[in-house]
């Protein structure tokens, strides 16, 4: 009996769609149809929704020239006493000589750098907060292999007082992952690093949804009792998860083409996996062991669909031209192995090797702490590389934490460079950004500086973090 009433339900509901979709006439005037989506939105499972979409409006800013300042563009040579003139939040002329328009803030950078905003293309931030405790601890849904249906973005906690760290670190985009735990462990979301009250004043207008995906040993050893417990049944685990993502495709697109008849049950699962199959969300997938990283490439292949970045990689150096040849990224550690068996053989060369190679190298971080820090990390993997003798410079350095994390994330076309047309996500360093030494002094985020490490008023603090202050002379 539910069933047959839901049924009427829907029924009624895409009647009256169909309803609203045609025109209506007022005193034999045609007029345009009514927006009118009955209640049972979620009743159809239609490519790219976005039922959460992102609220998130840039911060006031003013016109601003950043002037007498080397400037990794991430294109090219880097700009010996260049400038910048930000308006409007995008950049509008990069190069030697750039006038400042009337009332523009003039920064005189001397002995200084500027870069395009750090990307972060794995962090656990907001779903792992600080501090560190069991309430807050909403990274894995670790009670089953394959958890597509999940959204890393329900689980992000904007409080959280590791973003405003980030953002002192130069860090103005992040990719928050769900955990490792599972061979499939749900949606990714791109976000700016920016205060706000909820997630969706986060989220990167437009940015692609990642799909988080995981092999070897961390599969292996959550569901050991239940299974898989092989590399076998990883594998076996992922090709019957996208043979019914196939088939849910199939079925809706066949429905959502000649809306013939009741559409098929909703199952967010397989409509986070169709959407990959559609080219609609991106495939980032934690991995260790070249041989892995090849079969996960055979298994795309057989499915169809496209890895967009291995994370972690400790040895993509042993496929690098594959990675190369395959237009996949590798979103890595400067040095970190060793820590278990399939890491063993990590090495501090690896992103320079995979650069070498002609695949886009990126540095990310995997931890709340290495975020704040990417530059460098970077610097790290620069000087690994150059002491075996590859001849790579700060300029492409640069690259592997701003423009290749940005492809990586799909939002190239917006920031990830220092170049006319793009969102001012800017870096001001205080020197090299590839040396320790130097800190990242201002940032803006679409053209509003947000951190200015010489101006205590230009640090963001959490709700968490302001607790109650005491008034002057009086007692707690």
């Amino acid at each position: 009996m539910y069933a047959l009433l839901k049924g009427r339900r829907l029924k009624i509901a895409l009647a009256a769609i169909a309803t609203a979709a045609a025109a209506t006439t007022v005193s034999g005037q045609a007029t345009s149809p009514a927006p009118i989506w009955p209640a049972g939105l979620g009743a159809v499972s239609a490519p790219n929704a976005d039922p959460f979409p992102s609220t998130y409006r840039p911060f006031p800013s003013r016109p601003t020239l950043i002037r007498n300042v080397r400037i990794f563009t991430g294109v090219g040579p880097a700009i010996a006493n260049g400038s910048v003139l930000i308006e409007n939040g995008r950049i509008t002329a990069v190069g030697a000589n750039v006038a400042a328009p009337a009332g523009a803030v003039v920064i005189d950078g001397a002995g200084k750098s500027v870069t395009a905003g750090v990307i972060d293309t794995h962090t656990h931030l907001g779903v792992y907060p600080a501090p560190g405790t069991a309430a807050h601890n909403d990274g894995n849904e670790a009670t089953a292999p394959v958890t597509a249906h999940v959204w890393a973005e329900h689980s992000v906690w904007p409080q959280d007082p590791q973003f405003p760290r980030d953002l002192a670190g130069g860090v103005t985009t992040v990719q928050v992952l769900p955990g490792s735990a599972n061979l499939i462990g749900g949606r990714s979301t791109v976000l700016k690093v920016v205060p706000s009250r909820t997630v969706q004043g986060m989220k990167f207008p437009g940015a692609k949804y990642g799909l988080k995906m995981a092999c070897g040993e961390n599969p292996k050893r959550v569901y050991a009792s239940r299974g898989p417990s092989t590399r076998m049944a990883n594998v076996a685990g992922y090709r019957n998860a996208w043979i019914a993502a196939e088939q849910y495709r199939r079925r809706w697109d066949k429905w959502l083409a000649d809306r013939q008849g009741d559409p098929p049950a909703r199952d967010l699962g397989n409509e986070t996996l169709a959407e990959v199959l559609r080219g609609n969300i991106l495939v980032h997938n934690h991995c260790y062991q070249a041989d892995e990283m090849a079969q996960m490439i055979d298994i795309a292949k057989e499915f169809g669909y496209q890895i967009r970045s291995f994370h972690h990689g400790v040895e993509a150096y042993k496929i690098a031209d594959v990675l190369a040849r395959e237009g996949i990224s590798g979103s890595l550690w400067a040095d970190w192995g060793g820590f278990k068996m399939e890491a063993l053989d990590g090495i501090r060369a690896n992103i320079a090797l995979v650069h070498a190679a002609g695949a886009r190298a990126i540095v990310h971080s995997d931890d709340a702490s290495g975020s704040q820090r990417l530059n460098q990390e970077a610097a790290k993997a620069l000087a690994a590389g150059r002491a075996i003798g590859l001849t790579i410079s700060d300029e492409e350095a640069v690259r592997w934490f701003t423009a290749n994390p940005a492809w990586a994330l799909g939002i190239d076309d917006r920031v990830g460079t220092v170049e006319v047309g793009k969102n001012a996500d800017i870096v001001l360093w205080s020197g090299n950004p590839l040396s320790v030494y130097t800190r990242a002094e201002k940032v803006w985020v679409d053209g509003a500086m947000l951190f200015d490490r010489l101006d205590p008023a230009r640090r963001w603090r959490t709700d968490f973090e302001l607790g109650y202050i005491a008034p002057a002379g009086g007692s707690r």
